[in-house]
């Protein structure tokens, strides 16, 4: 890695404010106070010397021309002042017989004024890292120079690479984030998206602290985004998002782990594509009776209601915590919808099954959705659910087909034809064997 120093005045910082990506994927949201910033302003007209900058200069034919690596926080308050979008505090000493306190930019004598346009500030840029292979010896500058300061758990791991992090950071802006009651400060989103992925990864409730969470990011770097794991995260974020489609302000971060992990559970074991509605509404009223329940007298209050009270409170990202919690609203959402359709506990056909299918079918794909009625052989056939199983489909040789690869991943989860329906209800041997059914009326989602 090849670096250069140089000192650029102030009055260039702020010219080539266009040319500078502030804030790389890797960096922080701005995180400083005002108090914080106003101390940097004083110290610069003070001309007391303050920390570099590192910049990456990037290739060429990008609007920006240079990365910040390390100095976000720094260039934001210099920027903010020379708008005028910032003043100084209003408990400063003069400088050189100057009272300065409560000063915008515009404010400042004309001396004081060209002092700071003109103050030089010291940077570091680094001229050969922009190839790909040398991403990680930003990243690892980047953790570096952070040493000490107070980069939370999540702010470093958005430094790490590999896959893990890359999932983490899309997911993170998920639209189901933008209704909750938290915002997305210091990576809040990505923490929590984080978490729940470490969830799903360990099928269930597991420790999630941020050990946990670090130990997922370096085992993961490789991590399959198109996978199955990857796929169910996903699906279930869709699937909260479709049930919390507007603000909800009951949707704290603790919260929000709880609901993904009923909402997990439920995609695994039930029918749920009509359960949006009832979810959200169970939810708010789940979150008014704890509010009410509250104001009873002790002897008076409902003790599970208590407990999770307790649970959220107290090593909330224990794995036996999470547990329990999602425990207590899954009782309660199922007590309160107890004709939820559950899926079949088997999913796949057996081998007698898929014999039978195919001897019935006489080896021709039903579907014909991207082949006319082709002959697939043994060795490369789908069974494919005729009523899906996601909604409900059982894994019955009556409810099973013949299907080419390529046609049963277009049908997806799509509801049949008429020939289809006719054969489900009815005696599903009396359909003549090997006669091609009707395909699906659609094709987007998945089996």
């Amino acid at each position: 890695m090849k670096t250069r120093k140089r000192q650029l005045p102030i009055s260039t910082l702020c010219s080539w404010r266009d040319r500078i990506e502030e804030q790389p994927h890797f960096q922080r949201l701005p995180a400083w106070t005002r108090a914080q910033k106003q101390l940097l302003i004083d110290s610069i007209i003070r001309k007391y010397e303050i920390p570099k900058m590192y910049w990456r200069m990037l290739p060429p034919g990008q609007l920006a021309r240079y990365k910040v690596i390390d100095g976000q926080q720094r260039l934001h308050a210099i920027w903010e002042f020379k708008n005028g979008d910032l003043a100084l505090s209003h408990d400063l000493a003069p400088v050189s017989g100057i009272s300065i306190s409560g000063m915008k930019y515009r404010d400042l004598p004309l001396d004081l004024a060209s002092d700071f346009d003109s103050y030089g500030v010291d940077v570091v840029i680094v001229e050969e890292a922009i190839q790909t292979d040398l991403e990680d010896e930003v990243r690892e500058m980047f953790l570096r120079l952070q040493n000490g300061t107070a980069l939370n758990a999540q702010e470093k791991r958005n430094a790490m690479s590999g896959a893990m992090r890359d999932f983490v950071k899309v997911l993170g802006q998920h639209p189901v984030f933008l209704n909750c009651a938290f915002g997305p400060g210091r990576f809040v989103f990505d923490h929590i998206a984080a978490q729940t992925t470490l969830i799903e990864l360990c099928g269930g409730p597991t420790d999630i602290r941020d050990d946990d969470v670090n130990l997922m990011y370096e085992r993961h770097r490789r991590f399959d985004v198109k996978g199955a794991k990857a796929t169910k995260v996903r699906r279930t974020y869709d699937f909260l998002s479709k049930a919390f489609p507007a603000k909800t302000p009951e949707l704290t971060r603790h919260s929000t782990i709880t609901l993904y992990g009923l909402a997990s559970l439920l995609i695994d074991r039930y029918v749920v594509d009509d359960l949006t509605e009832a979810l959200q509404q169970w939810f708010i009223a789940f979150e008014a009776g704890r509010r009410a329940d509250e104001a009873l007298p002790e002897d008076r209050r409902d003790l599970q209601l208590v407990e999770y009270r307790r649970l959220i409170h107290g090593a909330a990202d224990a794995g036996e915590n999470i547990r329990a919690r999602i425990g207590i609203v899954q009782e309660r959402f199922l007590a309160a919808h107890p004709k939820i359709e559950a899926l079949d506990a088997t999913r796949r056909f057996d081998c007698e099954q898929r014999l039978d299918i195919y001897r019935r079918d006489q080896g021709v794909c039903q579907l014909r959705l991207k082949c006319e009625g082709a002959r697939v052989p043994w060795e490369n056939w789908h069974a494919d659910h005729i009523l899906p199983y996601s909604k409900g489909g059982r894994t019955t040789h009556c409810n099973g087909q013949v299907a080419c690869s390529a046609c049963n991943l277009a049908k997806g989860a799509n509801v049949l034809g008429l020939a289809a329906h006719w054969r489900l209800a009815n005696d599903c041997d009396s359909m003549p064997s090997g006669e091609p059914r009707k395909g699906v009326t659609s094709a987007n989602a998945s089996s």
